[in-house]
């Protein structure tokens, strides 16, 4: 029904505004009582299905990528659509607009979506006080650093943002990878990414110790990737998302494939793919990774997983693909055990 019906509904309107129309329907069902009706149609429970990555329990590997919901505003009622757990964010210190409107665009004959939203979110302490309300969903903390700071200060943003949340959430993510505001890519360049993912652990061993994850783009070079594998083992960080959005337009048949942004979807998934395997093969699969990019069938989603991602994303695939693929990825790995 949702590929029949509701998606080519939604599709004939502006794609921002259906994420906000679709955030205000699922919360009128739970005002309604509709919302319990959900939960055991998606919803699958099995032992091959749990997973125990970087000291956490997950009650399946099939989780919802950031971004989707940035501000902590319907966690609870999307892991009714099964998932295994929810990232939030990317949060930052201060609340920001984000980029200038139009900047959600869909390519709908590459199954992908082109985004410039420049880390658009009400702030870290306004989603601190939604997470308060958390009833036992795994949560994943996804951070960055607001537009105006500069690279200099930017561990003081991701700081601010570590603190607030570390009581709220049960991992953390750190964004260097979006192509969305400016320069923070340079952030993944190997001295600046030990000093701020080094900073953080140490601000990490004072609390108690929390899993802190790196997210990185789907564009670096193997130089870059070895890189990457020598920062996680020296700082000794829980593991890596691989991968962020692209700024690569290679193949793409839509006619806004030239709108400036991070590219995410199909057209994702084969580099995001390489990226897992290589990071896996190269340190004999010495942290754990969760994949994303470019999920769109329970396939996909067992091509990830034996490259060598541990858990999965999704995002892209969601919005195409709707709830259901939550459930049929998860049937498919219960079949494969």
């Amino acid at each position: 029904m949702y590929k029949s019906i509701i998606r080519p509904l939604l599709f004939n309107f502006d794609p921002e505004g259906v994420h906000h129309f679709s955030f205000k329907s699922i919360k009128l069902m739970k005002q309604l009582g509709l919302t319990r009706l959900v939960k055991p149609v998606f919803n699958i429970e099995h032992k091959a299905l749990e997973r125990e990555v970087f000291g956490l329990k997950f009650k399946n590997p099939v989780g919802l990528a950031a971004g989707f919901d940035k501000d902590a505003k319907l966690y609870q009622e999307l892991s009714d659509f099964g998932f295994g757990f929810i990232e939030i964010g990317t949060l930052t210190p201060k609340p920001q607009p984000g980029n200038p409107k139009k900047r959600l665009f869909r390519l709908k004959e590459d199954k992908a979506i082109i985004n410039r939203m420049g880390f658009n979110n009400g702030g870290v302490a306004a989603a601190v006080s939604r997470l308060k309300k958390n009833k036992n969903v795994l949560i994943g903390g996804n951070i960055g650093k607001n537009k105006v700071t500069s690279n200099e200060e930017a561990f003081n943003d991701y700081k601010i943002c570590f603190e607030a949340l570390y009581d709220y959430v049960d991992y953390f993510v750190v964004n260097v990878s979006s192509p969305n505001t400016p320069n923070l890519r340079a952030l993944q360049d190997k001295e600046p990414l030990t000093k701020l993912l080094a900073g953080l652990q140490e601000l990490n061993k004072t609390i108690s110790q929390k899993p802190i994850l790196l997210k990185i783009a789907p564009d670096l070079t193997d130089e870059q990737l070895n890189d990457i594998i020598e920062i996680v083992q020296d700082t000794k960080i829980a593991g890596v998302i691989a991968t962020n959005t692209t700024i690569s337009r290679d193949g793409l048949q839509s006619s806004n494939k030239e709108e400036i942004g991070g590219l995410s979807g199909s057209p994702l998934r084969d580099r995001s793919t390489e990226v897992i395997r290589f990071l896996h093969q190269k340190s004999q699969g010495a942290f754990p990774i969760i994949g994303v990019g470019g999920i769109h069938s329970p396939q996909d989603a067992l091509e990830k997983l034996e490259a060598g991602a541990s858990l999965i994303q999704l995002y892209t695939g969601f919005i195409y693909e709707g709830p259901s693929l939550i459930k049929r990825i998860n049937e498919e790995i219960i079949k494969q055990s």
